[in-house]
Parts: structure tokens; sequence; C-alpha cells
């Protein structure tokens, strides 16, 4: 198996559209109530789907890899975002930047290179 993507609930679409392609991400379908997003790199894709519920603290947080990841962190926070967690070296061997989506969403910019399949303590089956 292979993950195919993450769906995201968003309240007002267009506004998470503007956001998420601000950020890079090329939109791939377009409807009024759903959108997806492929990413810059690689072939994995996105999408938010329209919902009327208030953002409830789910605990989720969706990870998106840059090899970059300070330059790209300065070059959205001149484009206008703004960060929750600035970029910082995590004892995971990962090093982490956070900020919110208009939704509410936790989105996670990273960067962790080789430990992100092979952590020193990863198990060998």
């Amino acid at each position: 198996m292979n993950l195919n993507q993450v769906t995201l609930p968003a309240m007002d679409i267009p506004r998470s559209v503007a956001f998420y392609s601000a950020m890079g991400f090329r939109q791939i379908v377009e409807d009024s109530h759903y959108a997806r997003f492929l990413c810059p790199v690689g072939d994995a894709t996105f999408s938010i789907h329209k919902t009327d519920v208030e953002k409830v603290e789910s605990g989720f947080i969706v990870y998106f890899e840059t090899e970059d990841l300070d330059e790209k962190v300065e070059e959205l926070k001149r484009a206008g975002f703004v960060f929750t967690q600035e970029p910082r070296n995590e004892s995971w061997l990962w090093r982490e930047a956070r900020l919110l989506d208009p939704a509410g969403n936790t989105i996670c910019l990273y960067f962790a290179g080789e430990n992100r399949i092979h952590p020193p303590w990863r198990i060998n089956p």
C-alpha cells in the first residue's frame, strides 16, 4: 500500500486555496466544496473539503518536508505567513517549524533527511 492523500476540513475553501497556493502547492482539482493540491516535489497530493463545523482541536498535524527549511520559512514570512513555531531542532532529529492554515489545521514544515525513514532507533524486522 501507499498513502494516497490526506484531506483537511475547511470552512472557507477560497481562503484555504489561496493559502496553499501561496505556499507553493499546485491546485489540480477545483470545486466549490473541494480542492486537491500537488506537492511541489514528488507526486504526493492532499485535499481540503468544505465543512460547516468550526475547527475542533484534533491533535492532527500535516507534515511537509523541505530540504531548505529555514529559507522556506523566511520566504513565507516575507509573503505574510505567520508561524506559531520558528524552525528548531527537535529531539527526534528533525528540524521543524509550524503554522496554522486558515481553518486552524496545524501544518509542520520540516527537514529530516535520512532520519525520516532511518532514525538511529529504527527497528529492523
